[in-house]
């Protein structure tokens, strides 16, 4: 069993428009240099803030599936595909299939942050796909109270965000007193984000802004304090098929090695 922790420090930094828009990367693109590279089929995770609001202006995507979820405040999406720009309030969600090919903008509203995740599908099978979306509303994602804490789930089993990359499985969990929490995850990697608050396993303490990674264990038990919030994301702990991110990878040793 693994149990790593990388700290808020750690991560890596990014921005946007002179800083209107701050982001730290638990797992930033390749090129970022930052201590976590991409891994099963997990590829890249910000967080990203913005205390006046700013956009970023419309780029491209392809092949990748790229989920939002709107942490506090509100943030506006516009692509190519539907040529509009939609709203998403605190706790919604979206993805876009990039599939065949999409632009995207963003707009963070002052006072707002969200998550930026994207997932490595199998590119064989979606690259040539026709590129898709779908927001999700928060009263889509309702919480299950469980032994002193509470999980909402927003996608697990297809349900209820839609997603082709396999063996995915994205839920929240918030702790409302103080809790041991035990969660499976056999066959899988939990990578998780701790909101807020401070969860503990084998002493070690992961607080806000601090970014978790579990592999190897049939299931995992930790200690959550009273209103601790977790981002939880579990994903194979080994994918079916070669990611992107493997074949990227090797192309970037064999060129250092050349060099």
């Amino acid at each position: 069993m693994a149990y790593k922790i990388i700290r808020k420090a750690e991560q890596v930094d990014g921005g946007f428009n002179g800083g209107e828009i701050l982001e730290k990367k638990p797992i930033g693109f390749p090129q970022d240099g930052g201590i976590v590279k991409p891994y099963s089929n997990l590829f890249y995770w910000a967080h990203a803030w913005s205390e006046k609001g700013s956009t970023i202006g419309l780029h491209p995507h392809q092949g990748f599936e790229i989920l939002s979820f709107v942490l506090t405040g509100e943030i506006e999406h516009y692509d190519t595909g539907i040529n509009s720009w939609r709203r998403l309030n605190t706790g919604s969600a979206q993805i876009i299939r990039a599939g065949n090919g999409i632009s995207h903008a963003e707009r963070m509203l002052p006072g707002s942050s969200f998550f930026q995740i994207w997932f490595d599908p199998d590119l064989k099978k979606t690259i040539n796909n026709p590129a898709s979306y779908d927001d999700y509303q928060p009263e889509r994602f309702p919480w299950i109270t469980v032994n002193g804490y509470r999980i909402r789930y927003y996608s697990a089993n297809a349900q209820p965000i839609s997603m082709t990359t396999e063996g995915v499985e994205i839920f929240e969990l918030e702790a409302q007193v103080n809790s041991d929490v035990v969660l499976p995850v056999k066959n899988k990697t939990a990578s998780v984000f701790v909101i807020a608050g401070k969860m503990i396993k084998e002493g070690k303490e992961a607080a806000q802004g601090d970014f978790v990674i579990i592999t190897y264990q049939q299931q995992w038990h930790f200690r959550a304090e009273a209103g601790t919030r977790l981002f939880i994301i579990n994903t194979p702990a080994r994918p079916s098929y070669t990611t992107y991110a493997e074949k990227y990878l090797r192309y970037q040793e064999a060129e250092n090695l050349e060099d």
